[in-house]
């Protein structure tokens, strides 16, 4: 069976992801769309010092609006990278796994690239690696894929799996709507949606601060533990 899962390249993305990342065989980052202002791809949340989350993000270089994902890059007259290590000073004092996120998160900020989707890329395999998954990620835009003439939103995930001679395709449940099962069924590819059943970690603090980057996961539990974690999910279908 090859299981393949197709998202956007998120930028140091929360649990749920990996989660996805480790039910499939094989893991497609969709850069040929629509770059959208403000989302995921460019940033994710960490805790604040005392309390509530922040933002960590890649500044961006000036784009036009319609520019693909694939063609937005960072900026390089400033070093964001830095910056971020820097948000991330306020965990030392509570966080067992301190030295050992942070020593994954300078390596998975080293690439030299600017392109989003190669640094996002960088960052899932570098933070992969540290919990223990060993995936096989793919940027679409690079693999010169023919497929099929899409014709609605949920025919991409289609296409593309049919042209990967995959099995089954797996979703996030947010996206249900998009995606016509019976075009799947008469292909031969099993449809399914999963969710996460996320549990609350201890965080050091009074009120559990949900969804934030897998920095903070990191930052608060071992490999091992965050692999299991990453089991906790249910299929829609099942």
């Amino acid at each position: 069976m090859k299981k393949i899962g197709i998202m956007q390249p998120y930028f140091f993305p929360y649990l749920g992801y990996y989660s996805l990342i480790k039910k499939t065989d094989l893991f497609i980052l969709f850069d040929t769309v629509q770059f959208i202002r403000h989302g995921w791809i460019e940033r994710n949340r960490i805790l604040k010092p005392q309390d509530s989350w922040q933002y960590i993000a890649a500044p961006l270089e000036k784009f036009n609006l319609g520019t693909k994902i694939q063609d937005v890059k960072t900026r390089t007259n400033e070093d964001w990278q830095e910056k971020i290590i820097r948000q991330l000073d306020h965990y030392k004092k509570k966080s067992p796994f301190y030295h050992d996120t942070l020593a994954v998160i300078r390596e998975s900020l080293k690439s030299e690239k600017t392109s989003i989707t190669e640094i996002n890329k960088n960052i899932l395999e570098k933070t992969c690696q540290y919990i223990g998954l060993t995936p096989k990620i793919h940027i679409y835009s690079e693999m010169d894929l023919k497929i099929e003439e899409v014709t609605h939103p949920g025919e991409w995930a289609l296409n593309i799996s049919k042209s990967m001679g995959a099995t089954e395709y797996i979703n996030p449940t947010g996206g249900v709507e998009i995606f016509k099962r019976k075009q799947f069924d008469e292909a031969g590819i099993k449809l399914s949606f999963m969710g996460n059943n996320l549990p609350p970690y201890p965080q050091r603090r009074p009120t559990f601060e949900n969804g934030l980057s897998i920095i903070d996961v990191m930052m608060f539990n071992s490999p091992k533990d965050i692999c299991e974690m990453l089991d906790n999910v249910f299929f829609l279908n099942e």
